[in-house]
């Protein structure tokens, strides 16, 4: 749009005058007088499940060992799994590698096999949060090499979304509210509104807490547990309204 009719447009909004441009032939056009604001709005919400990434590697000069050793953590990962009463179907093996490992002789200037690395990498959906540290500090237990940061989330999470989008609807009436009042101005009818929302954040809950945890469970002789927090979902949204005519 050319500098000048953009600067008429704004004039014209605080003039309170429709704002005319001629069209090709002279005959006047006049445009919407309207109001354009954003809106944000936010809801918190309670975890209720979490998502934990857990990886079994060894290491052998025999593939066999090596194959035979995660076997082994693997079975006692499974069987505590089954003991936590966390479904089969809320178990599943994301990952499964065997990959030789090299060293580098100097004499010979080559790569010698020293060995085999063998590695599983599973996935676990809990429901329950009140299992969520049995499973990591039992999964230690059972020799497993790295527990990722439990990914919490909700099984609300698209009524949740939802509640934040009204608020920011409501949010951005009142802005255009404030903005028409401010001018002298009368609101009119919602004209034009587009959405827009990011997946609520998804708070890992930090390794030295959930050492920390552990230790203080170990201490006092129980499973650890964890306290989960708050998950926030935001939303977003731009809307546009007439201006009434006096």
């Amino acid at each position: 749009m050319p500098r000048s009719i953009a600067t008429l447009l704004f004039l014209s909004v605080l003039a309170g005058a429709t704002p005319v441009l001629a069209q090709p032939g002279g005959t006047p056009m006049q445009l919407p007088r309207t109001i354009s604001v954003p809106g944000s709005g936010s809801v918190t919400g309670t975890p209720d499940k979490a998502q934990v990434r857990l990886t079994v590697q060894k290491t052998n000069p025999s593939m066999e060992k090596a194959r035979a050793e995660a076997v082994v953590v693997v079975q006692r990962f499974l069987a505590l799994t089954k003991k936590l009463g966390i479904p089969e179907a809320k178990v599943r093996t994301t990952s499964a590698m065997v990959n030789p490992e090299y060293r580098w002789d100097q004499p010979t200037s080559r790569q010698v096999l020293v060995g085999y690395s063998v590695q599983r990498e599973f996935e676990v959906e809990v429901n329950d949060l009140d299992k969520l540290g049995a499973l990591v500090e039992g999964a230690v237990d059972a020799g497993v090499n790295h527990v990722a940061p439990p990914v919490l989330d909700s099984t609300k999470r698209r009524e949740l979304n939802r509640q934040a989008l009204a608020a920011a609807a409501r949010d951005a009436e009142a802005n255009a509210r404030a903005i028409a009042d401010t001018l002298g101005v009368k609101l009119g009818s919602l004209r034009e509104l587009t959405a827009g929302g990011a997946e609520p954040p998804r708070p890992p809950m930090p390794m030295a807490m959930m050492k920390a945890t552990m230790a203080e469970a170990a201490d006092a002789g129980g499973a650890a547990t964890y306290t989960p927090g708050s998950l926030t979902f935001d939303a977003t949204v731009n809307a546009s309204f007439d201006i009434v005519s006096p």
